[in-house]
């Protein structure tokens, strides 16, 4: 006897279907970062960086490893060739001392990179508007490998030379 299937149960399957997809959906904006459903009050600070390197809108502002804002903008300043970098920090880290630092790390060799926020000593905290003064910029993997390859082979070049000249 062929089993008949019900009009309620296509439509429990659907439902369970939706909800799977739907929260694959929200899965993937919480690993993107790209979903804003904190609604808590920020405060903006600003930091300049020779090289931000692949720091994006969104990137995670860590402060001991613990994800307490996210960066708001990065742009170009055509008169110092710096990029100032503005950041949101969640308003329950106004305790943060206002002589910061802030540096450009990559999460992983090949990971997202983001900024780090180092406590200074002072006793006056980051507010709203703050600029930190010390920064960090982001290590470009291609420069230092190049650095590296390239003071190689001049301490390769140098002994040859020397040899030459004991001759």
């Amino acid at each position: 006897m062929p089993h008949t299937h019900t009009h309620t149960q296509d439509t429990l399957v659907g439902l369970f279907v939706a909800a799977g997809i739907a929260s694959l959906f929200f899965l993937g904006l919480q690993v993107s970062n790209l979903s804003s459903f904190s609604h808590s009050n920020t405060f903006e600070i600003t930091a300049r960086f020779s090289n931000s390197g692949g720091l994006k809108v969104k990137s995670a502002v860590s402060a001991a490893g613990v994800k307490i804002g996210s960066v708001k903008a990065i742009t170009f300043d055509q008169k110092t060739y710096e990029s100032i970098v503005k950041m949101d920090i969640d308003d329950q880290y106004k305790t943060l001392p206002d002589d910061s630092s802030a540096s450009v790390y990559t999460a992983g060799l090949l990971g997202e990179q983001y900024v780090s926020l180092d406590g200074g000593g002072s006793s006056d905290y980051l507010k709203n508007g703050s600029k930190i003064e010390i920064t960090n910029s982001a290590i470009i993997l291609e420069k230092a490998l190049g650095q590296f390859l390239f003071k190689s082979a001049e301490e390769k070049k140098a002994p040859a030379e020397e040899k030459k000249g004991k001759k």
